[in-house]
């Protein structure tokens, strides 16, 4: 049976937008109030400057310095790798306990694996926006996104929302597939780093969330063409994302001006040491310097190897109070919107600290236009 709650978002100055939350509860037949009513999306009109540079330094560095950087997995129920390229599943960890130390040694365990999911998180989960804040400034600047919706007054936290008769997610319904591989808003100057995600409401089953390391891929290239990747860098660009919210999607609000910026095609991670590919279809548009039909080609041929490289992903499957982070720097995810058709909702809430401007993996490549 399912509960629902009705909250008014503004779309553009003359439309009001009704959003319809439908929360799925297999215990109760009776409807209810939607227990995360708090944290349905709205949609502000307040502006923001464009955002300033600022010297991001991660926290898994103050863990390598520790005699075990992985202390606080000590009495967890069970460490279990999800595939050997990507993700560790952990039972009996409680996130919403561990201590800045701990946390510390989680951003290393996320920054080595790319992802690790947590199982059993209703306390973090309920401890609410102002804990997530708290949480998430521990690993980096907040960001706080052009277009997305948010909970009222915590702008920092960018929500998913899908229900059978609204979304407010930059979504494409013109495409065979809903997969599209991205990194979290990479047109930024300094892209996001250890990201936090789960959801408050999620389809029986489906909505899953599908992980690929761009390490692995990168390795499963030949050396000379990695060579020759590594000396090239791409237009990341918001342009779209901004416009799709503009024609009056989304929530039609754009709070910050779209911005592009250059990264590297290959990027090397601060701590790790590790390189990894760093294009994605939703926001990558073109190689700097080279034709459009050379840009085109390279960037098809990173596209579908990593759409095709099953053996290098991952899937999160959405248990109730599960947590998962992943670091953005080192691999791409994609929503997996499979169950569209059918009367259920999935709302989530991101945590989105930013991290380093991408560090070539090509010493002294110039990132100018």
């Amino acid at each position: 049976m399912s509960t629902t709650s009705t909250v008014t978002s503004r779309v553009t100055e003359r439309e009001q937008l009704t959003v319809r939350a439908t929360a799925v509860s297999e215990d109760k037949k009776s409807e209810e109030e939607y227990r995360y009513k708090h944290l349905l999306p709205h949609f502000s009109e307040d502006r923001y400057p464009p955002l300033e540079p600022f010297e991001h330094v991660d926290p898994a560095f103050r863990a390598l310095k520790l005699a075990n950087p992985r202390a606080f997995l000590d009495g967890a129920e069970s460490v279990s790798e999800i595939t050997p390229h990507l993700g560790t599943e952990v039972r009996g960890v409680n996130l919403a306990r561990l201590d800045s130390s701990g946390r510390d040694q989680l951003a290393l365990e996320v920054a080595r694996r790319g992802l690790v999911v947590f199982r059993n998180q209703q306390e973090f989960i309920d401890n609410g926006p102002d804990f997530y804040l708290e949480w998430g400034r521990h690993f980096g600047r907040l960001h706080i996104h052009p277009t997305s919706g948010h909970p009222k007054g915590y702008p920092q936290l960018h929500l998913v929302y899908r229900d059978a008769s609204t979304s407010f997610n930059f979504e494409r319904d013109d495409s065979i597939t809903t997969i599209l591989w991205h990194s979290d808003v990479s047109y930024e100057l300094q892209p996001p780093g250890l990201t936090t995600f789960f959801l408050l409401t999620a389809p029986p089953s489906g909505g899953d969330t599908l992980f690929t390391s761009q390490v692995a891929a990168l390795k499963k290239l030949s050396p000379q063409f990695v060579a020759f990747l590594k000396t090239l860098k791409a237009i990341h660009s918001g342009v779209e994302q901004a416009e799709f919210s503009r024609a009056g999607r989304r929530g039609g609000t754009v709070r910050r001006e779209p911005v592009e910026n250059i990264h590297p095609v290959v990027r090397r991670h601060p701590v790790t040491g590790e390189e990894a590919l760093y294009v994605n279809r939703q926001f990558t548009r073109r190689i700097v310097g080279l034709k459009r039909e050379e840009s085109e080609a390279i960037l098809n041929l990173l596209y579908d190897h990593i759409d095709k490289s099953a053996d290098v992903q991952a899937r999160a499957k959405w248990e109730p109070y599960t947590v998962v982070l992943w670091d953005n720097r080192t691999t791409a995810h994609s929503a997996n919107v499979d169950f569209r058709h059918l009367p259920y909702a999935r709302h989530g809430a991101r945590i989105t600290p930013q991290a380093e401007r991408p560090i070539p993996a090509l010493e002294g490549l110039d990132l100018s236009a």
